[in-house]
């Protein structure tokens, strides 16, 4: 453990907060990309099974949880409570598209071709593209509520601050995962449009709009 991971994983966790509450308060999760929630639940799921298996600490496995229950609680008020809000028409990214080559993937490159392995391996890979729906129904809508531009920079900054917990360890530890490196490279630079656009209008109370 470390500040960075430490605030990466505050970061994770306040993104979560804000799109629950978004959604339970406004009785509406409209703006939200329901494919993109199905992405995240699959992420946490195959990423933890190990809590199972593995005890590391009281924090880690109680984040694990939170995060697990957190995605499945998202996709049921978008499903079932709140279906009628869902904006099903401008969600339409075909998520097929990442969940093959993601898995493709996993099975030829991975730490060790084990069962747990390969599905924390594809965990990763699929995390890194898993926003890619959401940044399409934004595109497709024109614009986001400030509220959702909230969740969404919490949820890149969450991966740039992993990046800096990468480099740290390499530094301080001489440790390096290269796959989660790499894979959160890409999954930050899928950010850097819309943390560019998050900075110079949101922040000073614009609408946030990416272009079609």
């Amino acid at each position: 453990m470390n500040i960075f991971r430490l605030l990466a994983d505050l970061s994770h966790l306040l993104a979560i907060i804000i799109l629950l509450i978004k959604i339970w308060k406004t009785r509406s999760c409209a703006g939200i990309s329901g494919k993109s929630q199905i992405l995240f639940a699959i992420v946490y799921t195959t990423r933890y099974l190990d809590l199972l298996t593995t005890y590391v600490s009281a924090y880690n496995s109680v984040m694990k949880i939170v995060f697990i229950v957190a995605s499945y609680a998202t996709v049921y008020l978008m499903y079932v409570k709140f279906k009628a809000t869902y904006d099903h028409n401008h969600d339409t990214f075909r998520i097929e598209f990442l969940l093959i080559p993601s898995a493709i993937l996993a099975l030829l490159i991975n730490r060790e071709f084990t069962v747990l392995e390969v599905l924390w391996t594809f965990s990763i890979y699929l995390e890194s593209v898993a926003i890619l729906p959401q940044l399409f129904l934004v595109s497709k809508t024109g614009e986001a509520e400030s509220i959702t531009s909230h969740y969404l920079f919490a949820l890149g900054s969450y991966r740039g601050l992993y990046l800096l917990n990468w480099i740290y360890r390499y530094i301080v530890e001489d440790h390096y995962e290269l796959i989660a490196i790499v894979a959160g490279v890409i999954q930050t630079v899928l950010y850097c449009d819309f943390f560019y656009l998050y900075i110079t209008k949101v922040l000073k109370g614009k609408k946030l709009q990416l272009p079609a």
